[in-house]
């Protein structure tokens, strides 16, 4: 993918609104799209004051940034959350729903309560953000959803049950939200596969660096890039780009 200069604006007068956007890949997300011109609301869960960081960066861009607390498990706060979007910005234009939980529950062990968590926050709540958000992303004539997929929506890994069914149906919730959508709004998904960060297990990086026909793990930056790309591809709905550095091969 070609990386585009930050002084282009091509996103110059869009809104973003993305999710789980105070640190890791969200993070890296929201900068790349302030870097494009896009003004950014920065959703968070728990983490403020990293929520806060993340906007204060974005407005060092000169770009405005929107700092809101929500629980996507509770679709009361799905629905305020656009509701301060339309309120602040009186558009919204792109959505990202980045947010998940990526919690270990194999078959012996899985409970409830992790079941429950990780199929509303990872699958659920994109459903509701991308219905609460419709309405704008349709007026704004040229909407976009990217939803975060996962390797674990294609390949089975039987530790985290799950989270690959979350986002093995965050795939099809992308082609069905896609048809649903169309023309209006085009619905893509990001599939990444191992990203490092700061105080992940090294031998996540080792397994990687032996699987993958690359030889390296991933970047938050590899995935904004990803993220970047299918906001600008006016002829692509419907699909996942898997990133991955060949894993899945």
């Amino acid at each position: 993918m070609t990386e585009r200069s930050e002084g282009e604006g091509v996103l110059a007068g869009r809104v973003a609104l993305v999710t789980g956007a105070a640190k890791r890949i969200g993070r890296a997300v929201a900068l790349r799209l302030a870097r494009e011109g896009a003004d950014v609301i920065v959703h968070y869960g728990t983490s403020r004051e990293l929520a806060d960081d993340t906007a204060r960066e974005i407005r060092s861009l000169g770009r405005s940034a929107l700092v809101r607390r929500g629980d996507l498990q509770r679709l009361p706060d799905i629905e305020r959350l656009v509701a301060a979007v339309h309120e602040h910005f009186g558009r919204l234009d792109i959505l990202v729903n980045n947010a998940a939980l990526f919690l270990p529950a194999g078959l012996e062990f899985a409970t409830e309560a992790q079941w429950d968590a990780t199929l509303d926050t990872n699958l659920k709540a994109q459903f509701f953000c991308a219905q609460a958000a419709a309405p704008l992303l349709k007026k704004s004539g040229r909407g976009v959803i990217i939803n975060f997929a996962s390797l674990g929506g294609l390949l089975a890994w039987p530790g985290y049950i799950p989270y690959c069914v979350s986002k093995a149906g965050v795939i099809m919730l992308t082609r069905c939200l896609a048809k649903a959508l169309a023309p209006k709004v085009r619905v893509n998904a990001v599939a990444p596969g191992t990203i490092s960060m700061p105080g992940d297990p090294p031998e996540w990086e080792t397994d990687y660096i032996r699987l993958a026909p690359l030889g390296r793990t991933g970047t938050p930056e590899d995935i904004a890039s990803a993220v970047s790309f299918l906001i600008h591809s006016d002829f692509i709905t419907g699909q996942v780009l898997v990133v991955d550095g060949g894993r899945s091969l």
